[in-house]
Order: structure tokens, then sequence, then C-alpha cells
């Protein structure tokens, strides 16, 4: 499994549950490996240290997932596009924020949206649950787990990983 950085824009609530879905997927699927799996924000405050966003945790304790405690934000940096080998974007405006942030055009073949990953919902956004209603969460765990299986999936089949 390659590394990857997932990335919405704050890092406080469809990134950490991308990472901690993701981390369970892999650990399920015995692809569990030394490469880090890591989420980050766009936008995201630059000192970070926020934490998840409270209903963000809910639904991914409603959904079984075990969020860890200790976990903090953070934002995007330019190392990371050098670090990581996949960075997936949760929307449009995220994936635009992190090619203008892309140090060098070749870097740029790392960035994609989490849900090309996802049969028949390629190119199409997890939308920002933030300013809805708790429900939306549980909409957003469920694209995010579409998008999850479609990666671990490729990864397990060997299946290149750049979607250009």
């Amino acid at each position: 499994m390659p590394s990857v950085l997932l990335v919405c824009t704050a890092n406080i609530c469809r990134s950490p549950m991308a990472e901690v879905i993701l981390r369970a997927r892999l650990k399920e699927a015995g692809l569990e490996s030394a490469q880090p799996v890591q989420s980050a924000g766009a936008r995201a405050h630059p000192r970070g240290g926020e934490t998840m966003d409270a209903r963000a945790a809910a639904a991914l304790q409603r959904h079984d997932y075990r969020p860890e405690k200790k976990w903090r934000s953070r934002r995007v940096q330019l190392e990371d596009f050098e670090r990581f080998d996949l960075i997936l974007a949760m929307e449009a405006q995220n994936l635009d924020d992190l090619r203008k942030l892309c140090p060098a055009p070749p870097l740029q073949g790392k960035l994609r949206l989490l849900l090309d990953f996802a049969p028949g919902l390629e190119g199409q956004d997890v939308p920002d649950p933030y300013f809805g209603p708790t429900q939306g969460f549980d909409h957003v765990l469920g694209l995010i787990e579409r998008g999850v299986a479609g990666l671990v999936a490729a990864s397990r089949a060997g299946t290149p990983l750049d979607l250009r």
C-alpha cells in the first residue's frame, strides 16, 4: 500500500474520518505496512492542534470505528508532496488548493479525489457536513467508505493507483 495523505478543508471532520476508516480497512485486509496514512487540511489553522469534530467522532463510533483520542489537526505542508505517494482530496476545492500549494508540477500526479476510487462516483465530492445536521456525518461516512473500499481493492489487486 502506498503512503496516503487524506485532505479536507480544516482537517476536523472528513479527512480524519477517512484516516480512521482507511487504517481500519487496511488492517482488515492485512495490508498494514510501515507506510504512513495521515490526514491534513488544505486550510487548517497554521498551528493545527484542533480535536476531531465531536459529530464526526460520534459517527465513526456509531459505525464501529475507533478514532484516536489524542488525534490533532494539522495543515498540509510542502514536504507532504514529497513524503506521500498519494494525496486524496475530499472535494474539488481541496484539490484546487492542493494544486496551488504543490511545489513542482511532476508531483501533481499524486493528487486525486478520494471518490475517484469509488465506482460510479468518480469526480464527485465528499460534501462538507460541518454546517449541516448530524445525519450528514453518517452520509459522508458512507461515501468515504466507498472511496476507501475502492482504494484498498485497487491496492490489493496491484492496480496502478495513478488514474491519469
